[in-house]
């Protein structure tokens, strides 16, 4: 059989069409108001800016605003949390993103708190991640939420499926876990220290590498009509999982690049737009 192939570049792509609309009705409505997504970056670590820009060329592409903010290598805990402070008190502030990672002497996990809940739109707080465990309102983690999304938009059948999460890291396998179960799976949390990795593997309907090893999940742990989730990205263009004997196998898998990554943005830009929306109209 020939896998479903789901495409998170398209998907992206057409939401990034749908969002521009609303961007464009929200500035009609508002006198020109617009989104804003302030955008953090702490030192000159080089991945980290062009994951900024590439966040900046986004909000660019539907018509929204980004406001960016560059701290120096020396900047210190609370010279950061002064500054989400004041993001946080801005009105025409609508969402933060605070890029990790942050140099050593910050202490990154009480920044990402710092973010007040409703300008939470990459999903990064403690507060954010209980809220959407227990089904309340919040956003949801990026990375993650972009999944499920995929999954929606592809009609994936979640509720009453065996998923396996390989990984349990704060902003991607463990919210991943609590997302797909509130989406009613029965929900497998394993690691790079689980023991009979390959026995859990084996029983998943949907099998999510979320591990950060190339190719740590072989296919022939993977079985027949599973749907592949792979949110990993390695040098060489492989993933968390060894996809290609699986093409052939598998009811629908997530390529390598262009699945789950341009959804992570995406999802970022998606909750920015909302979170814009409830404060402007």
């Amino acid at each position: 059989m020939s896998a479903l192939v789901l495409d998170g570049k398209a998907l992206a792509q057409k939401t990034e069409q749908e969002l521009s609309g609303r961007v464009t009705a929200l500035k009609e409505k508002s006198n020109g108001q617009t989104p804003i997504l302030a955008t953090i970056l702490v030192g000159g670590d080089p991945a980290s800016a062009t994951y900024v820009k590439m966040k900046g060329n986004a909000c660019t592409r539907i018509g929204m605003d980004s406001l960016k903010v560059e701290m120096s290598e020396e900047t210190t805990t609370e010279e950061l949390l002064a500054k989400i402070d004041e993001l946080n008190n801005n009105p025409n502030v609508h969402g933060i993103l605070l890029q990790h990672p942050v140099p050593a002497q910050i202490d990154e996990r009480a920044c990402f708190d710092a973010i007040a809940l409703e300008k939470d739109v990459d999903g990064v707080t403690c507060l954010g991640f209980g809220r959407m465990s227990m089904g309340e309102e919040a956003y949801g983690c990026a990375t993650p939420k972009g999944i499920m999304r995929l999954l929606e938009a592809y009609n994936i059948d979640i509720a009453g499926k065996h998923a396996v999460v390989v990984g349990r890291s704060p902003i991607l396998g463990k919210p991943m876990a609590m997302m797909l179960l509130g989406a009613n799976a029965t929900v497998t949390i394993c690691h790079s220290r689980t023991q009979g990795l390959e026995e859990h593997i084996k029983q998943a309907d949907i099998v999510v590498g979320a591990v950060g090893k190339p190719e740590f999940i072989k296919a022939d742990w993977i079985k027949d009509g599973a749907v592949v989730v792979d949110a990993g990205y390695h040098p060489g263009g492989v993933g968390d999982i060894e996809l290609e004997p699986l093409k052939d196998r598998v009811a629908a898998y997530t390529p390598v690049p262009g699945g789950v990554g341009p959804m992570t943005i995406n999802t970022l830009i998606y909750q920015s737009v909302d979170s814009g929306e409830k404060k402007i109209l």
